[in-house]
């Protein structure tokens, strides 16, 4: 598919295709200019993410950066949506603590922007995301308790403290993107998440949950480069698989799953405004998560009008 040649109008007259460059434009007419340039195929690897992929096409067996690797791989000039977790790059499986320190993350993540940067026709820069449930799960990070202790607390300002270091540390390093925090209210016992998740009760899940997000996100303008996008996850009813099997089916009343379920997600969305969002591993009413209208479509994005990133597990 050839580029688009569409041209849009800048305030001062001028004809430009370089206005999703520049700053001073509003961000809805930046991504409409950049949208109208994209090509098919260019909008489909911004879908995609390289996460345990690394090795074969980013990497070399220390985890640094291999261009060699990368120009077979990007080649096509199209780029790439995201990069997962180079904090484990060079890591042996299923040793990921075994990866990058601070500074040979930053370097990494700065090699490979300045890549598809310079390599892919339209310049979009690559997102890289990280696991920071209860801080940057990474060499050298803060390891702070895991939800369900910080639930214990019933202290919202605490909790915004610990991931507002938790976005610094990730943030120096490159990241911008986290996939955290977890929302999910755990009403069985059996499963093996429960630790991830603030608790059983809907309204503390919702308070520590836009504490969470406050402190990843601070206002949301990220000048400061010290945050990073949150993710709100698993949407939605993962806390209450059948028999407590993670992936299990989820078999539960409209009444129930809107009172106790979306009503952390929704109040989240509403008061901490953020950004992402993680679809479940699990199906309700027999229709997986990942793939439901009803709830991807018709509350998420029309009943609640939320205009985020939604991501897949």
């Amino acid at each position: 598919m050839k580029p688009s040649n569409t041209r849009i109008e800048n305030k001062g007259g001028k004809r430009s295709l370089q206005i999703y460059k520049n700053s001073s434009h509003l961000a809805d007419r930046r991504v409409k200019n950049l949208l109208r340039q994209m090509t098919l195929e260019e909008k489909a690897a911004q879908m995609m993410c390289v996460w345990q992929q690394k090795k074969d096409t980013l990497v070399d067996g220390q985890g640094n950066f291999d261009k060699k690797k990368a120009a077979k791989a990007f080649g096509h000039g199209n780029g790439i949506g995201q990069v997962g977790r180079p904090s484990d790059a060079g890591a042996p499986q299923p040793e990921p603590w075994k990866g990058k320190d601070a500074r040979g993350q930053a370097e990494l993540t700065n090699a490979i922007q300045k890549f598809f940067i310079e390599n892919s026709r339209l310049g979009i820069p690559v997102m890289f995301h990280e696991e920071c449930l209860h801080g940057l799960a990474a060499v050298g990070s803060t390891s702070f308790p895991q939800p369900i202790a910080l639930g214990a607390t019933f202290n919202p300002e605490l909790v915004e403290a610990l991931y507002t270091m938790t976005a610094e540390e990730a943030r120096l390093r490159g990241t911008h993107h986290a996939l955290t925090p977890v929302v999910d209210v755990a009403r069985d016992p059996r499963w093996g998440r429960v630790e991830e998740t603030f608790g059983e009760d809907p309204y503390l899940v919702a308070r520590l949950g836009i504490a969470a997000v406050r402190g990843f996100q601070g206002d949301a303008t990220f000048t400061d480069k010290k945050r990073v996008i949150a993710t709100l996850k698993h949407f939605a009813a993962h806390g209450q698989p059948e028999s407590g099997m993670n992936c299990a089916p989820v078999n539960i009343s409209e009444r129930v799953l809107r009172e106790t379920f979306l009503y952390t997600f929704k109040e989240t969305f509403e008061e901490a405004g953020c950004i992402s969002v993680m679809a479940s591993y699990n199906e309700i009413d027999g229709v997986p998560s990942h793939a439901s209208h009803w709830l991807l479509r018709d509350i998420l994005r029309k009943e609640w009008d939320f205009r985020g990133g939604l991501v897949s597990d």
